[in-house]
């Protein structure tokens, strides 16, 4: 059924591929969405399993130049684009696609984008201070250099959910009076003027959350990953599912609270809604209990699956809701830009 199929990088296995096939059911003549295409292995999972076809999106140019040889191997069943996966509905219009089978989102960052040194993801690797998913618009280094130290409170302690939020942005903003904060280790530098360095004992290095919370704001991922639920609740067709990977709990508590409100079990608390109410109709059904984690061999394997969580819902025929990201817990960073 299936072409030969180029190798993937080992570097790069996807996380939790076995249970999202398995919630996603693909079927022969469906169509699936794989909003986070990245290195292509969901999309080459769902390629394999069914006679589908797929729609494949990221907003990452590396990632569709880096997808090329997948989709010479399915040329009448993969589409890639380059895009974000919030705006699905309009690229599959593009195509010809007004409804889908299925859908699935691996959020967060990848890990192609976190070993390349000169994106900027990881304190880990010296390289330029940037985090731009896209490669475009404003940097981390923007943020770092032009942003209030009230405002840098706000991103890393809620983005970032990090204790230590208003010392850290009082020494990058010293830091950067000093000299602008252009690469991973100057910041990194600033970061332990307020934390000191990592010791032995500490489970995680000290600028982790802060470049979680420069991460996430500067790609907008939480606004993004509730307009894409919401997108992918239009466009999939009764009985199409939808299956998200999450890896930290702000992504997951997105997740979980976009599922209940569409459960019909969970009231919206939301005054633009005031006439909702707790059991009314349905729009996605649970495909399993709660969420699911990677397996011990998986996690033993791959490291980046041990925070994975896995939850999916089947679509009704109820009519999609209006989105309040108020609702499903997407939180705000006020005073950011527009």
């Amino acid at each position: 059924m299936a072409s030969p199929l180029p190798s993937a990088d080992a570097r790069h296995k996807p996380v939790m591929l076995a249970e999202v096939l398995s919630a996603l059911a693909p079927r022969d003549g469906g169509i699936y969405v794989d909003g986070t295409f990245g290195a292509g292995g969901y999309t080459r999972g769902l390629l394999t399993a069914a006679d589908c076809r797929v729609l494949a999106i990221d907003r990452d140019p590396d990632a569709i130049t880096g997808g090329t040889a997948l989709v010479a191997a399915f040329p009448e069943r993969l589409t890639l684009v380059e895009g974000h996966f919030s705006d699905m509905e309009n690229l599959a219009e593009r195509f010809g696609i007004t409804m889908i089978d299925g859908a699935t989102l691996d959020i967060g960052v990848s890990s192609m984008q976190i070993d390349q040194a000169a994106r900027g993801f990881s304190f880990a690797k010296d390289g330029p201070l940037d985090m731009r998913m896209s490669q475009s618009g404003l940097s981390a280094a923007d943020i770092v250099n032009a942003a209030e130290a009230g405002q840098l409170t706000r991103i890393i302690g809620v983005l970032g959910e990090e204790r230590k939020a208003r010392a850290i942005a009082h020494a990058i903003v010293k830091a950067r009076s000093e000299a602008p904060i252009r690469t991973t280790q100057e910041l990194v530098r600033a970061i332990e003027r307020a934390t000191g360095r990592q010791r032995p004992q500490d489970r995680i290095h000290p600028a982790t959350r802060t470049f979680q919370a420069l991460r996430i704001y500067v790609n907008r991922e939480l606004e993004e990953l509730g307009l894409a639920l919401a997108a992918a609740e239009r466009l999939l067709k009764p009985g199409g599912r939808l299956a998200v990977v999450t890896f930290h709990s702000l992504e997951d508590r997105i997740v979980k609270r976009f599922f209940a409100e569409r459960s019909g079990k969970t009231p919206s608390s939301s005054r633009h809604m005031p006439g909702r109410e707790a059991g009314e109709e349905a729009r996605f059904i649970p495909v399993f209990r709660g969420h699911q984690e990677a397996s011990v061999a998986e996690t033993a394997d791959n490291p980046r699956a041990r925070s994975a969580k896995l939850r999916a819902g089947e679509r009704t025929s109820a009519p999609a809701l209006a989105l309040n990201l108020e609702d499903i817990a997407v939180p705000s960073v006020e005073g950011r830009r527009n």
